[in-house]
């Protein structure tokens, strides 16, 4: 990426949403425009402190945060994601030290606000349930248009899901149909997939030595990422899952992406098994509206982490 370049985050706030936000905030040539806070790996009274936490620790506390939907568009018992990212959802990180002071314009208007101020000139990146997204498209239906492109995680591009949906991923799991708003309403989105994501761990010796740098940043991650360690090790993981860092990696630097394909993309919402599966036309039948990364170049995303940390 030679050029700067301006982003808007919607977010969950979860541990690895809190480390993606760090990539970003750490990176020479991004300047984050706005945060937007949706509910899903926590409630959303958990999801903006969190986000003020991650602020305060990369000394970016002027960046406006926007509160949005505590829930998804139709009501329905959902599960948050407390077993991965601990009860606060930032790994049960104490002492709380950041203020905690969010606007008082909903995250939904202020996405639609900010892309018609600088018309094609930024990027939102959606790492949570997408029903802010998908609200902002209600209020401003040329939202597509409007932004320079959008980078999700989500999705199960294969059907192996991480929900009691057995087919779904988490964000598309949390809002099937807020997910298949957007996907149908822009015509060029770039998706970071749960089997990518299991595909490129950060291996557990890597974390540790990223943890041990001795600077503030990484005492802070090794803090965030205790309780996530410690789910993952004890069902086998090679390493750390950092779904949402290796999204922000694709979009702030798109020559670590190593393969993808492109698929016409539904979000079904219906079904037992199914509600929230990403569902492919591999005949090719539609034209594609979805970029699926399939595979990341490790080594450039370690130096990301490692650049991040050090600094």
């Amino acid at each position: 990426m030679d050029r700067e370049r301006a982003l808007l985050i919607d977010t969950d706030a979860g541990v690895d949403d809190a480390l993606a936000l760090m990539l970003v905030l750490a990176h020479p040539r991004a300047r984050v425009v706005a945060v937007s806070a949706v509910g899903g790996n926590v409630p959303l009274e958990r999801v903006v402190p969190n986000v003020f936490e991650v602020l305060h620790a990369m000394g970016a506390e002027d960046v406006p945060v926007f509160p949005g939907a505590a829930g998804p568009l139709l009501p329905g018992e959902r599960e948050h994601a407390t077993g991965f990212h601990g009860a606060d959802g930032l790994g049960n990180y104490a002492p709380r030290r950041a203020r905690v002071q969010p606007q008082s314009e909903p995250a939904a208007q202020a996405l639609v606000r900010l892309a018609r101020e600088r018309p094609g000139e930024r990027t939102l990146v959606a790492l949570g349930p997408l029903t802010n997204v998908a609200l902002a498209l209600a209020l401003e239906p040329e939202l597509p248009r409007l932004l320079e492109g959008l980078v999700v995680m989500g999705g199960a591009h294969t059907g192996r899901g991480n929900t009691p949906h057995l087919a779904a991923e988490f964000n598309f799991y949390f809002d099937p149909e807020a997910a298949h708003a957007v996907l149908q309403a822009f015509p060029r989105v770039t998706l970071l997939t749960w089997e990518t994501t299991l595909a490129h761990p950060l291996p557990w010796e890597e974390h540790e030595r990223l943890a041990a740098l001795g600077t503030p940043r990484a005492e802070f991650y090794d803090a965030i990422t205790r309780v996530t360690r410690a789910f993952l090790e004890g069902r086998g993981a090679p390493g750390l899952l950092i779904p949402d860092p290796l999204a922000m990696v694709a979009a702030l630097e798109p020559e670590a992406v190593a393969a993808s394909e492109r698929h016409r993309v539904w979000v079904e919402t219906c079904g037992a098994h199914t509600r929230g599966m990403s569902v492919l036309d591999h005949g090719r039948q539609g034209d594609p509206n979805v970029r699926i990364i399939t595979a990341m170049d490790d080594a450039h995303v370690r130096a990301l982490f490692e650049r991040t940390l050090r600094g």
